[in-house]
């Protein structure tokens, strides 16, 4: 496992960790829907393509996540495999899809509803040749 979850008052901390930046946000992204479900029961059976941009590497981290809850809540799903590209430019460019189905209350053993990813400890960055993409999500 390269994500995990960390303490915080009120909400949730969200951590991806990997080799490059497109990958610590994939696997950020699976800490986020395993703070909602649990994902190793979440069957990848459809590919939702996610589109967003930012000025800048932190926002479009944000921006990702935000997409990603709006997919899944616009259609009724829960994710559990994710990919990145990032396209940089005028403005940071994120193409990429989430793959997963239905949301199944019984099956997937529901946990916390993410209401929104936040800039509360928000931070990308390489540390010891390993990237790392964290924020507080609003539960």
């Amino acid at each position: 496992m390269t994500y995990e979850t960390f303490a915080h008052e009120a909400d949730i901390g969200i951590r991806g960790m990997g080799s490059s930046i497109e990958r610590a946000f994939e696997e950020a992204a699976k800490a986020m829907f395993d703070v909602e479900v649990d994902i190793k029961k979440v069957q990848k059976k459809r590919k939702v393509r996610i589109k967003c941009a930012a000025s800048n590497i932190e926002e479009l981290f944000v921006e990702w996540l935000n997409a990603l809850l709006t997919q899944a809540s616009l259609r009724g799903m829960v994710f559990s495999g994710f990919k990145v590209k990032i396209i940089k430019g005028k403005l940071l460019e994120l193409e990429g899809y989430a793959s997963g189905e239905k949301l199944d209350a019984e099956r997937h053993n529901i946990k916390d509803e993410v209401k929104g990813a936040t800039y509360s400890q928000l931070r990308v960055e390489l540390k010891k040749r390993k990237w790392i993409a964290q924020c507080i999500v609003d539960v």
